[in-house]
């Protein structure tokens, strides 16, 4: 029985079975155990779902009564020496729970009035997924600027679309320049590109304001990408301690970076379906729903099966890299995997003007390159799709550049 994983004797799991959650609350713990919510966790949210059973006893409601407003009145109702940190997250769960097992009604929220900026947005984001095949994530930032967009210009004003002009799109990208990233910059002028040459197609405004959108300035090869020396690169793997689980899973990301150069989004999205050990071949999932094949190196399928032999919680997502806590899913962001990056750069005393991952895979392309490879190689690697984007790399081969660079006027022969 798995309610013995969190209480031992016999008695203590009667208890709390009592009230209209009685019959519910050894599935409950079943669920808590196959998450892998820790004995102390889960013994704090099965006391609490048997206090919602008394609590619902003593009020005369039943089961079925349960719903987000009924877990709040109780959780208001508990006395303040009884309240714990994890009572509302414990409080969605059970809900979870139980409308899986159709023991209470779906949740039915009322929709919230929905704005005109709002139905637009939404609009424009169909159009994106379903019509450009843009992926979700890429098409939700898109949407989310143009919303940015449409507020700033219109404030508390009626939504006149006809009334947008490429001087509105330009100095929305100019007021945020200050203080946004280049690569911010340069989604925010393709997004409004693609919005107001949207809105053209459908009539919404008189003319194409597409091309009148300025470029955002790009002075990537004026300075070279920021990258370790491989010995440095080493010092971050080897500070891993692989006797624990997190070890372990953090060894193995930062292989994927540092010797494959795979990207943070791309590090998140790996499945279990796309490690082929019978051919050491790792797919890749990339940009536009690609999945692109790299040779899987020893070092690399080590560090993973490793890590997936002894240490990869068991649960029904197919990712490769799993929450270390309960409940078990896989990671969320590319937020997850520069936190694995700074730790390592902690451990190993560094600290580069850049932290995030892809510090990792410039270090890559830079020692390639040192060591003899061609920028088509390289390009091939990082799997960039226009080789434009490889050039910045032959900025840091200083020694190559001599030959190529100008002599100065007037200096010597």
């Amino acid at each position: 029985m798995t309610m013995q994983i969190f209480f031992s004797t016999p008695e203590r799991q009667q208890r709390l079975r009592a009230g209209p959650l009685s019959d519910d609350i050894d599935g409950f713990a079943a669920w808590l155990a196959s998450e892998g919510f820790d004995p102390n966790t889960g013994r704090q949210k099965l006391r609490l779902v048997s206090d919602l059973s008394r609590w619902l006893d003593h009020s005369g409601l039943a089961v079925n009564t349960l719903d987000e407003r009924r877990v709040e009145e109780f959780l208001q109702a508990l006395e303040p020496q009884r309240r714990r940190l994890g009572d509302a997250a414990a409080g969605r769960q059970l809900l979870a729970h139980l409308r899986q097992n159709g023991r209470v009604p779906a949740a039915t929220p009322a929709p919230a009035p929905e704005g005109r900026i709002e139905q637009i947005q939404r609009a424009y984001e169909r159009f994106l997924v379903n019509e450009r095949g843009i992926g979700g994530s890429t098409a939700r930032g898109y949407v989310s600027l143009i919303g940015t967009f449409l507020a700033e210009r219109f404030g508390s004003e009626r939504v006149e679309l006809e009334s947008l002009s490429a001087h509105d799109a330009n100095q929305f990208i100019l007021r945020h320049a200050q203080r946004w990233s280049y690569a911010r910059c340069k989604q925010a002028a393709a997004a409004l590109r693609g919005f107001l040459r949207r809105l053209y197609q459908r009539g919404d405004i008189p003319a194409d304001l597409a091309g009148a959108v300025l470029p955002v300035r790009d002075w990537r090869l004026s300075e070279p990408p920021k990258w370790l020396p491989a010995e440095q690169v080493e010092a971050i793997l080897s500070g891993c301690d692989r006797t624990t689980v997190a070890g372990r899973r953090d060894h193995a990301i930062l292989l994927l970076l540092a010797r494959l150069g795979l990207r943070g989004g791309e590090v998140v999205a790996l499945t279990l379906d796309d490690l082929d050990w019978n051919e050491a071949v790792v797919w890749v999932p990339g940009k536009g729903h690609k999945r692109e094949p790299l040779p899987l190196p020893q070092d690399v399928g080590a560090a993973l099966a490793a890590y997936l032999q002894d240490g990869r919680p068991q649960c029904e997502s197919r990712r490769v890299f799993i929450r270390l806590l309960a409940p078990h899913h896989g990671l969320r962001s590319t937020v997850a995997i520069c936190n694995v990056v700074r730790r390592a750069l902690a451990r190993a005393k560094l600290d580069p003007p850049r932290k995030g991952g892809h510090m990792l895979r410039h270090s890559l392309a830079t020692s390639m390159l040192r060591n003899g490879a061609s920028l088509t190689e390289i390009g091939r690697i990082l799997r960039h799709s226009l080789p434009s984007t490889t050039q910045v790399y032959a900025a840091v081969d200083l020694e190559a550049l001599r030959f190529v660079a100008a002599r100065w006027p007037g200096g010597a022969a």
